[in-house]
């Protein structure tokens, strides 16, 4: 049994992620309000490269941390009301501590992280999760996070590489995307370098409409459900 995953993203009209030159910008607000919280989400998901822009850390000197040989999932908290997710496959980034913003973090690792970086984890009582021995397998980190955390639901919030991982292995239950009345053309897409040579390659193609609605500032909420 896995998560039901929802990728959630605002972007311009032609797709596009990256809001610095989009000035004034009044986005933030409905991208919470039509968020996890609404949707009775378990946890939000996001790759290294965003949580590296946006919440993590430098990394420290790992030298004074103790070497952890043993490449088991770490469990330090499966009791929390809601998580935070990270994928973080070789190791790279710094925390402040287990909590961002009142949610738990789970780091997703692969068997390549050094002993010393998990023994730096574990100092912060930071849970984290084998996903692979060098690749991640998005479909096992989905069925470890039901199993060991009780997630059901999950914010797939993350840049175009890990929603092109999740789109590329059939793992999106339904898109939940806010059009923000600008043609950017110039930044990332919501889904970008999926690794899909033809659009035959895409594992599903039909979307139901579930949800429209127009908020302020001319924003446009979409909600589609995957038809698998």
């Amino acid at each position: 049994m896995k998560p039901y995953v929802i990728c959630h993203m605002l972007c311009s009209i032609d797709g596009r992620i990256i809001t610095e030159n989009w000035k004034p910008f009044k986005g933030v607000e409905f991208y919470e309000q039509t968020g996890g919280k609404k949707e009775n989400a378990d946890a939000w998901f996001c790759g290294r490269v965003t949580m590296e822009q946006h919440f993590a850390t430098e990394l420290p000197d790992l030298s004074g941390f103790g070497k952890i040989q043993d490449k088991t999932d770490f469990i330090a908290d499966a009791q929390a009301d809601s998580y935070v997710i990270a994928l973080d496959a070789a190791g790279k980034l710094g925390w402040d501590s287990n909590d961002l913003d009142g949610d738990r973090l789970i780091v997703v690792l692969t068997e390549k992280v050094a002993a010393e970086y998990l023994g730096y984890l574990q100092s912060k009582s930071i849970s984290y999760l084998f996903g692979g021995a060098t690749e991640v397998d998005l479909s096992l980190v989905l069925t470890k996070l039901q199993q060991h955390f009780n997630i059901n639901k999950i914010m797939l919030e993350g840049g175009g590489g890990i929603n092109g991982s999740f789109h590329r292995s059939g793992l999106i239950d339904e898109f939940s995307i806010l059009y923000y009345p600008i043609a950017d053309g110039t930044s990332t897409a919501t889904f970008n370098d999926t690794g899909l040579p033809t659009i035959e390659s895409i594992p599903y193609k039909h979307l139901k409409l579930a949800h429209l609605e127009q908020l302020g500032e001319d924003v446009v909420w979409m909600k589609y459900k995957v038809l698998k």
